[in-house]
């Protein structure tokens, strides 16, 4: 591992120095927000001008990571002993999550500092978190970026402050609190056992007498993160809300920490797990496609696109799932699992950052470079030949040979996804044509910023395969394999003709033909649960009530039964110091002295 004192020092710009940009954007005074318009006029000082200049820079450490190989960093006095390590499963993900944010940032803060210096400082803390999360190789440390992320992830979320955004928050932070406590449960089960050591926690949990617990805890904890069914709730929601640049990183860089989650502590490759592996590929393979009519009957392009990550992170979730159940298979699902990430983060990232790309820049020669941009990623999510994602959908197939789900082969049924994101991808290229635009008179830094992104993702996940990751073989020119790329987007395209045509000759009901988002709001499940919790709450008021009114009826009768008004003023006096602080304390302390003292006499 490199421990050279440069090494050091570009960890800690990497880590540190977006912090201190965060930092200095938080504590310079700023006009105050506005309710629903987050844009904030660009600021006159100095000061502030120039944090905004630096903040994408402040990606460039991390991108410098990536081209050091094992890349290490040792801090033994932080925490219990902090372990960063660059190695072959994380230096692909922290090339590409660097590139989205320095993206991202440079679409807000250059592009006019419109942004707003919050939703900037909130990236930064993001990205910090993040490239932790990827890197860490010990397990404080790894829960330590994890909830970093996870948490300052909701100040993107409700950055614009509208009662749609602060319900995407109140359902996000809902879901992350289940996350992390399942996460941080998972994890000490797994330092008990023997894994306080990344590398060492696969064999820990293999060999744990709580194996089949702390694989649950991580399957609930990750699949939050991860959008697995019926975790994927707040995507749906969440994107809408926040700017499209934030949506970018969530939907590119955020979800993929649920599966470095998954590869760095499920026991793959170490335990024969088939219960666990069958149920995560159904629960994958279910969401996989039941994001399609999902997305299809959504009227907002970002919440289209929502549900294609569901979709497409589903395909993920079954390769995990495989690896779970056929340890032998572990070896090459792993690399399969990244190269997918990889292409899928660029792409994606490319996808949400487009859309205001579109609305700002799809006018005169632009619009022609703005659309072969989004075609392209389009396809390349899709999975065409040539792209970057044959790439990942090839080496998957090849993993997963001979693994079947219900007698059907799972190399028959992912392409299918495919066929789904094409679906998915036609509705959100269909809503964002009709938009209304908002023209710029020139290309200015959110257009460079979305075109460096384009470009990363034509080339990096290439480049990637090739020479990071230890995949056997890549798509080439047989025409099997060009076929076996082409045949499921043609299907998708034959279906969404075929819709269309339905609509036109008025053979569909009004809710399928033009959807709208009312037939199935975005969250889909969320409706019904956030119904059945006013219930609960409800139902637990109306209890708190009658309990309380008990109280008071024996109170009452016991001050009538007692003659004596000092008697009734010290029964009070006892009420009100057992309900102070200091008094509820000393009740505390009491009480476990008590369980103390019982314990020694026993």
């Amino acid at each position: 591992m490199a421990s050279a004192p440069w090494i050091a020092a570009l960890w800690a710009a990497a880590l540190v120095l977006p912090l201190v940009v965060a930092a200095a954007l938080g504590v310079t005074s700023v006009p105050r927000r506005p309710a629903v318009d987050t844009s904030i006029p660009s600021p006159d000082r100095p000061a502030p001008r120039l944090l905004l200049l630096l903040a994408p820079l402040t990606a460039l450490p991390a991108l410098a990571l990536t081209a050091v190989p094992d890349a290490a960093l040792e801090v033994p006095w932080l925490l219990v002993g902090t372990h960063l390590h660059v190695d072959g499963v994380a230096r692909p993900l922290v090339l590409v999550s660097a590139l989205l944010y320095a993206a991202a940032l440079a679409a807000v803060a250059w592009a006019g500092f419109r942004g707003g210096r919050g939703l900037v400082a909130f990236l930064l803390v993001c990205h910090v978190g993040t490239t932790v999360v990827f890197t860490a190789g010990d397990t404080a440390t790894f829960y330590l970026g994890y909830s970093l992320m996870s948490f300052a992830a909701y100040g993107l979320v409700v950055n614009s402050r509208t009662v749609e955004a602060l319900r995407a928050g109140r359902v996000y932070i809902v879901l992350t609190v289940i996350s992390e406590s399942a996460v941080l449960a998972a994890l000490i089960l797994i330092t008990a056992s023997g894994g306080r050591v990344v590398a060492d926690a696969p064999l820990a949990v293999a060999e744990s007498d709580h194996t089949a617990l702390i694989v649950a805890l991580l399957l609930v904890g990750f699949g939050v993160k991860a959008g697995t069914l019926p975790l994927h709730v707040w995507l749906p929601l969440a994107h809408p809300a926040a700017p499209p640049a934030a949506s970018a990183v969530l939907s590119g860089a955020m979800v993929k920490a649920g599966l470095m989650g998954w590869l760095r502590f499920l026991p793959l490759g170490e335990a024969e797990l088939p219960g666990w592996g069958l149920a995560l590929l159904v629960l994958a393979l279910a969401g996989a496609f039941l994001a399609v009519p999902a997305g299809e009957l959504q009227g907002d392009p970002k919440v289209v696109l929502a549900y294609s990550t569901i979709s497409q992170m589903g395909f993920l979730a079954a390769l995990v799932g495989v690896a779970l159940a056929s340890p032998g298979l572990a070896p090459a699902v792993v690399p399969a699992a990244v190269a997918y990430a990889v292409h899928h983060a660029l792409a994606k990232g490319a996808l949400f950052l487009g859309v205001p790309v579109w609305s700002h820049h799809a006018h005169g020669a632009r619009r022609w470079v703005v659309m072969f941009g989004l075609g392209g990623a389009a396809l390349a999510v899709a999975g065409a030949p040539f792209s970057s994602g044959s790439v990942g959908k090839y080496a998957a197939k090849n993993a997963v040979e001979g693994v079947q789900l219900g007698g059907v082969d799972l190399v028959d049924l992912l392409p299918l996804i495919a066929t789904g994101s094409t679906l998915l991808l036609v509705r959100a290229g269909w809503l964002l044509v009709r938009r209304e635009p908002d023209s710029r008179p020139r290309a200015d830094a959110e257009l460079w910023a979305w075109l460096l992104l384009v470009a990363a993702g034509i080339v990096v996940p290439w480049a990637v395969t090739d020479r990071w990751l230890p995949l056997t073989d890549v798509p080439g020119l047989a025409p099997v394999a060009l076929w076996d790329a082409t045949w499921p987007i043609l299907l998708g395209l034959a279906i969404a003709a075929l819709a269309l045509l339905l609509s036109r000759r008025h053979l569909l009901p009004g809710w399928a033909a033009h959807p709208d988002g009312r037939a199935l709001p975005p969250g889909d499940l969320v409706v019904p649960e956030e119904r059945l919790a006013r219930v609960a709450g409800s139902v637990a008021g109306s209890a708190l009530t009658g309990v309380r009114q008990v109280r008071d009826r024996g109170v009452d009768g016991l001050r009538r039964s007692v003659p004596s008004a000092a008697a009734g003023r010290a029964h009070d006096a006892l009420e009100a110091g057992l309900s102070s602080r200091p008094g509820s304390g000393a009740v505390v302390v009491l009480f476990c002295l008590a369980l103390i003292t019982a314990g020694v006499l026993s």
